[in-house]
């Protein structure tokens, strides 16, 4: 037992020993040919930048999307006129059919309401843009949104300063709003705006509540810059054209597939619907929507692994060809340590480590750079990106694979040299 454990260490120690000499070869040779080195490291540098770079751009539209439904939760339906696609796996989607159909209303509401008992929130939304002025300020566009009393109950809005409309103001249709911390920076800058009135389309409304700022998103994130108000209040602004939609949130012990089997037979009987008859509104799950963001993000990443992979590929061959270049310079030295004793492999090993080292500092600096870039743009909007970490260790690892494969070839060519061929054609 004892004298295997011994021969054990000395086999490791001794490749231990041809490694550390293998790399330090391979180190002196970079080194050695730094503008051949630079030439090399450029071509890794922007195939690890492609990838990783595009890859993260992705990774932080997906978090920021999954942020976004995260405040609404996956026990939320919402019934509109529009359906999120075609309503047949893939069929076409038939925008003239929809929209023929009527929107939801508060009467479809508060019939559902008296039939279910099945969610624990039910209330209105009806979406518009406006023009929202205070005094001498005045924004055009603003998203304008006319809510129910149990909204906050159904999507978190988070109140900064102020509070949310009560059941009164709700069913009189108070003039009043809570505005997005954006809107009422750009309205009232240094000023404290609950208390305050705006004018809606020339109409006054007390400001009661700002929300808590949010910053730039992709999905979701306009509400620093909306404004709310009661949906009663609402209805003086808003034409049948505008988007008007139900939000039902299920009870915690009921699961959502119940629940939207519940409204989808309840608002059929409610809208007249016979049982040969196609719907005429769509029900969307918080299911529905992540599949559509996955779906999203899939494309996305599938496009940029094309990318990167081109790019890579231009990289792999910048290093064989250095590589080549590389055996063919140290002929005469591969023969000479061939003559004095060296074997196969660790002539192999040199040339596969000097090839993998390229890489992996090429790798490093694309990293670098896509950190900077990233950084650049978190500096330049509001939008957060970021470098994943699993993105670092793909990056690192595909730079290895790629020094791996490309110096292989030039490096079995070098370790099959005889040296007596060797030392003659490099004289």
């Amino acid at each position: 037992m004892f004298h295997f454990l011994s021969h054990y260490l000395y086999v490791m120690k001794f490749l231990l020993l041809q490694l550390k000499e293998s790399f330090a070869f391979a180190t002196q040779s970079l080194v050695v040919n730094k503008l051949r080195t630079v030439l090399s490291l450029f071509g890794v540098t922007i195939g690890i930048f492609s990838i990783i770079f595009v890859l993260s751009i992705v990774d932080s539209m997906e978090a920021d999307m999954k942020e976004g439904l995260s405040v609404m939760g996956s026990d939320l339906l919402f019934i509109q006129k529009w359906p999120m696609g075609p309503e047949e796996k893939g069929g076409e989607y038939e925008w003239w059919k929809y929209w023929q159909r009527r929107q939801p209303s508060k009467e479809d509401l508060d019939l559902l309401k008296a039939e279910i008992n099945t969610f624990s929130a039910a209330t209105i939304q009806v979406r518009a843009s406006k023009t929202i002025e205070h005094e001498n300020n005045s924004l055009e566009g603003v998203g304008f949104l006319g809510v129910g009393y149990d909204y906050i109950q159904a999507i978190d809005l988070k109140i900064e300063k102020g509070r949310y409309f009560s059941q009164m103001e709700c069913d009189g249709g108070r003039p009043v709003a809570l505005i997005g911390y954006s809107l009422a920076e750009q309205l009232f800058g240094a000023e404290y705006p609950v208390g305050k009135d705006i004018k809606i389309q020339g109409q006054k409304a007390e400001v009661i509540g700002v929300m808590a700022k949010e910053g730039s998103s992709l999905f979701g994130g306009e509400r620093d810059l909306s404004v709310y108000v009661p949906y009663e209040y609402a209805q003086r602004f808003v034409s049948d054209m505008d988007d008007v939609t139900l939000l039902i949130k299920a009870k915690k012990d009921v699961d959502v597939d119940v629940l939207k089997g519940d409204v989808m037979s309840v608002f059929r009987g409610i809208r007249g619907i016979r049982p040969t008859e196609e719907n005429d509104f769509s029900v969307i799950d918080s299911s529905m929507i992540s599949d559509m963001v996955n779906s999203i993000v899939g494309v996305f990443n599938v496009a940029g692994m094309f990318i990167g992979i081109f790019a890579i590929l231009v990289g792999a061959f910048s290093i064989a060809n250095i590589m080549f270049v590389s055996v063919k310079e140290r002929t005469n030295i591969i023969g000479i340590q061939k003559a004095l004793g060296a074997k196969r492999y660790f002539i192999l090993a040199q040339f596969l480590f000097e090839s993998m080292l390229l890489c992996l500092v090429g790798g490093i600096m694309g990293l670098l750079l896509v950190y900077g870039v990233l950084s650049l743009l978190n500096g330049a909007t509001d939008f957060h990106f970021f470098l994943p970490l699993s993105r670092i260790v793909l990056g690192i690892t595909v730079s290895l694979v790629v020094g791996l494969v490309a110096g292989f070839i030039p490096a079995l060519r070098a370790a099959n040299l005889k040296p007596v061929d060797a030392i003659r054609s490099a004289g």
